[in-house]
């Protein structure tokens, strides 16, 4: 099935029709979306990371949850595969996924999805409405990024900080100096280094085609990205998703910040939820990097964050614990929709050779 997530796209699938082998799972997912290839062409991929794609979703083992959820990152013209990150995007359609294949039913008139993200071994709870036992999609919930409007499905996270790195703040510190640059590197869900823009000789507010186009600037923050790896108990990130790379200036619109989130070579369109939570973690901790441009409203929990297409709005409760803040809650809401349901017939020679 192809669904909407959120900001992005993707295929999702039951665990069980899939290779049980690693390797082979992966090279079936390369050959379905059709990389190594910068349009897809031969495959259902979008031709970008954010269409480029894969859920998948089995029953769980864990009496605590419904159903597990493996995200898959398929690269676009590298052929790489990885599921070394969440995404809090396509996890927005995990739970009606579920209902659709009968993973789970529910005769309520609202669905609460208990997830377990295996990437991370974090529980996310999805809630979102119902009809007759079926997952309602329309709705008049809008979000920045995706035209129209659609039912709103809310995502509650639940001990999620250091998921990947092991601490909320992996290297010890609320900021360091990478490459003379100073960052906040921080994991509440996802490995994220969060800079000023202005630090790197940018305003903050340009086109992601402007910053792509900007061969300097990206050799620059890849060469702290890489460093900032190492720092994060990350290894050798390379060949790697993660981190992400965000940067930030003052809001534009009224919001709390301006964000320009690098995912990791190509500049994302919006920003991603895992992301998203973490930068507002982030600006939220006493001398997180930019935290002195961030402008809060009436609510100090919630934070409203610009990015390309518009505005996202994260919400993070802090405690203070014997060690320093910590987070307490965190949310979102999302939107998601069905698009497709059918059969894709990937091809049957592996890509990862061909030019």
């Amino acid at each position: 099935m192809v669904m909407r997530g959120g900001t992005s796209k993707g295929a999702y699938f039951v665990a069980d029709e899939l290779p049980d082998d690693p390797d082979e799972r992966d090279s079936l997912l390369a050959r379905i979306m059709g990389s190594p290839d910068p349009r897809q062409i031969d495959g259902i991929g979008g031709a970008h990371p954010l269409t480029s794609k894969v859920a998948v979703v089995s029953p769980s083992d864990d009496p605590d949850t419904d159903v597990d959820y493996l995200f898959v990152q398929v690269g676009v013209d590298d052929g790489s595969v990885s599921d070394q990150q969440n995404c809090g995007n396509l996890l927005a359609g995990v739970g009606q996924f579920a209902l659709e294949r009968g993973l789970i039913t529910s005769d309520a008139s609202e669905a609460q999805v208990r997830i377990r993200m295996v990437n991370s071994d974090s529980v996310a709870t999805a809630t979102f409405p119902l009809n007759a036992g079926v997952p309602a999609y329309d709705g008049d919930t809008a979000i920045s990024g995706v035209p129209g409007t659609a039912a709103e499905v809310r995502l509650d996270f639940e001990d999620i900080a250091g998921s990947t790195c092991g601490a909320l703040l992996p290297t010890g510190a609320v900021a360091d100096v990478i490459d003379g640059i100073e960052a906040t590197c921080i994991d509440n869900g996802m490995p994220t280094v969060v800079l000023r823009a202005v630090d790197l000789g940018i305003a903050g507010d340009e086109s992601p085609a402007t910053l792509e186009a900007n061969e300097l600037f990206r050799r620059r923050l890849e060469n702290i990205r890489l460093q900032a790896g190492e720092l994060m108990k990350l290894g050798d990130v390379s060949t790697t998703t993660v981190p992400k790379m965000s940067l930030v200036s003052a809001a534009r619109a009224g919001g709390s910040i301006c964000t320009r989130t690098f995912i990791p070579h190509r500049c994302h369109d919006a920003i991603g939820v895992l992301g998203a939570v973490s930068v507002a973690t982030a600006l939220r901790l006493p001398g997180g990097v930019g935290s002195e441009l961030l402008h809060l409203g009436d609510d100090p929990d919630l934070v409203e964050i610009e990015h390309p297409t518009g505005a996202f709005a994260a919400r993070v409760e802090l405690a203070d614990g014997p060690a320093g803040p910590s987070v307490g809650r965190s949310g979102i809401v999302r939107t998601a929709r069905k698009l497709f349901d059918g059969v894709v017939f990937p091809t049957s020679a592996s890509p990862r050779g061909r030019a």
